[in-house]
């Protein structure tokens, strides 16, 4: 069996005072991106940062990024739609229609953030969303952060706005979402249609317990410091050094590490 190891490299919420290996700069988040795909991760999901380290949906910065990485790599390119706060939602989709990335991210509803902010996902944005996503030949990865998330994306692909099968990626952890736990995997997993692909991350301390669940469930895998900034206790990461323990425990389990070839052909992606 092949496993897919998406690296997420940056995030819009880790904070990079916490550790400096978090790449910000278009330059440093290619880097990362190519070092991570050389060492089996194919995919990489990107967010980017404005000068201050800050989430930023700043088309320049994701198209400079995706030339940089595209002109090294084949690996797959899954692009954002969320990283900045209070900005219209125009801003949260244009680079995904001038860059038409393999993959988009779709965040199946609205969700708490600290301190006293909302992850906001409206029936109104997501239709628009999923329409261009449609449009430009780029498949959802639709974000479940807790149950009902599974019934929002089921209404999605009767609407339309979806394609099925869906490839769903379990976010476990986040604020007021579901907790990082096998048990919860093991339930949002039994709950999304026969015939889906998926994949999971743990936040923070929950990274290896989910890691390890997914992988032995037949699943994907996420690692990156967008979702964890260590490695161990009191050990800073990087993101090669998570995407190569990630490798090392697929191929210890017995599975195969997927290339970039081979995400193409499970998630039926269309290909650069």
């Amino acid at each position: 069996m092949k496993t897919i190891i998406t690296a997420a490299l940056t995030g819009a919420m880790s904070p990079k005072a916490k550790n400096p290996n978090i790449p910000c700069t278009p330059k440093e988040i290619a880097e990362d991106a190519i070092k991570c795909w050389k060492a089996g991760a194919a995919i990489v999901h990107l967010h980017m940062r404005d000068d201050e380290f800050r989430g930023s949906m700043d088309k320049e910065r994701f198209r400079e990024t995706v030339k940089r990485i595209r002109d090294e790599s084949d690996v797959v390119l899954n692009l954002t739609s969320s990283g900045e706060i209070n900005v219209p939602f125009e801003r949260r989709m244009e680079h995904l229609a001038e860059l038409k990335p393999e993959l988009g991210t779709f965040d199946a509803g609205s969700i708490n953030v600290l301190p006293d902010g909302i992850f906001d996902n409206t029936v109104s944005f997501l239709s628009t969303l999923g329409k261009l996503l449609n449009e430009n030949n780029i498949k959802a990865e639709v974000e479940i952060m807790d149950l009902g998330m599974i019934a929002a994306a089921e209404y999605y692909v009767y609407k339309g706005v979806l394609k099925a099968p869906v490839h769903f990626q379990f976010v476990l952890g986040f604020f007021s979402g579901a907790p990082a736990t096998p048990e919860n995997l093991a339930y949002l997993h039994s709950k999304i249609p026969q015939g889906s692909t998926w994949s999971a991350f743990g936040i923070g301390n929950a990274h290896m317990p989910i890691l390890y669940t997914a992988i032995a469930m037949g699943g994907n895998v996420r690692v990156g410091l967008e979702d964890n900034l260590f490695y161990g206790p009191g050990k800073l990461a990087t993101n090669l050094d998570l995407v190569e323990r990630a490798g090392r425990v697929i191929r210890e389990y017995g599975n195969e590490v997927a290339t970039s070839a081979d995400a193409r052909a499970i998630l039926g992606l269309r290909g650069l």
